[in-house]
């Protein structure tokens, strides 16, 4: 299925919004709890998966549907269509602070990995999977399973990643290392492998964990500065131990909070 050709544009900086832009019976599916607001002449349906199946009888419905669930994905999403005779727009938020990638997929092979929290929308007929790891290393230890999201078309589908994000073009062989978490997406010719910190005292306290993830070119990749698992961990870790702003910018800290008592 041939995905609909969308305009978009890009709102904000640090939470950043997209903006698509609909012709007569064009379509965006995307992720619940996505959806910001819409024009008026926009039909909102839920379906079963992406809708890049809707041909395929109920039987395809549902594998579409089931791959989702193996993601840790719901069952349903949600397309959005222009039925009106003028140009309708859809505007979708990020979740999180951070920045939205557009990826047209034309562009990038007709096939992106990614890891499975980072999809937020695309164009009507990009295809949603999975991809399962190879390597059993990569799987136990990769911090996302076995299982990593794959997006296949040739439309444009926009993923999500938290802080800065910065790209990259490896060469054919060349090597790059990064925090499992950082990965948000890479092309389908990128090699990925887990491997583990050398050295007994780096692993131990160096306090980065002890694996990473290896990237081998040739080929694109997308790494995030701040992933949620970082962000969700920074706010529990300040709600157990900082409750309270009085001892905010103290040089004590939560220490200064012993001798109020």
């Amino acid at each position: 299925m041939s995905a609909h050709d969308i305009d978009y544009r890009i709102i904000g900086e640090e939470m950043q919004c997209v903006e698509i832009q609909l012709d007569q019976r064009e379509s965006v599916v995307a992720e619940a709890g996505s959806f910001m607001m819409m024009d008026q002449d926009i039909r909102m349906e839920t379906i079963f998966g992406d809708g890049s199946n809707q041909g395929s009888g109920l039987m395809g419905k549902l594998m579409g549907a089931g791959k989702r669930l193996i993601t840790g994905e719901g069952l349903f999403m949600t397309v959005f269509t222009n039925e009106g005779y003028q140009r309708q727009s859809v505007t979708f938020a990020s979740p999180y602070p951070g920045k939205i990638i557009p990826m047209d997929l034309s562009m990038l092979g007709g096939k992106i990995i990614c890891q499975k929290d980072s999809f937020l929308c695309a164009a009507k007929g990009v295809s949603l999977g999975i991809e399962f790891q190879r390597r059993l290393g990569t799987g136990f230890f990769g911090g996302e399973g076995f299982i990593m999201q794959k997006l296949e078309g040739d439309g444009l589908a926009f993923v999500h990643s938290g802080g800065l994000v910065l790209e990259r073009t490896l060469a054919p062989g060349e090597m790059l290392r990064l925090d499992t978490g950082c990965l948000v997406a890479m092309t389908a010719s990128v090699d990925y492998n887990i491997e583990m910190v050398k050295g007994v005292k780096t692993a131990l306290f160096g306090g980065e964990g002890l694996f990473f993830a290896t990237l081998r070119g040739p080929g694109k990749v997308w790494v995030q500065s701040l992933p949620f698992s970082r962000l969700a961990d920074r706010v529990l870790s300040s709600a157990r131990y900082g409750r309270g702003s009085k001892d905010e910018g103290s040089v004590l800290g939560g220490l200064g909070n012993l001798f109020e008592r």
